[in-house]
């Protein structure tokens, strides 16, 4: 069963363009999954701090396996000090 998927995150303004550039590279990665069937970021028009993705799996599995790839473990380590809170993960069905 495939899996959709929505997080949104802020980047706290000091360190917008290192969160975006760990960003990009992790759309660029993750894309090479082949379990990935869409792995999209996009940015805030008037909030320049606002990170949406959306994202599709294949299946639960290749999301779990997804998470545990280097540079999913790479933007980890910036949440705490270069993000404005934790990300907001939604798991959706299509309808």
């Amino acid at each position: 069963m495939k899996i959709y998927l929505t997080a949104t995150l802020n980047s706290k303004p000091q360190f917008l363009e290192e969160v975006k550039s760990v960003l990009q590279n992790m759309v660029k990665e993750s894309r090479k999954e082949a379990a990935c069937l869409q792995y999209d970021l996009h940015q805030g028009t008037t909030d320049k701090t606002l990170f949406v993705f959306q994202e599709i799996w294949e299946s639960e599995e290749a999301l779990k396996e997804h998470n545990q790839q280097p540079y999913i473990q790479a933007f980890r380590e910036l949440v705490e000090e270069k993000l404005q809170g934790a990300p907001m993960v939604y798991l959706t069905d299509r309808i």
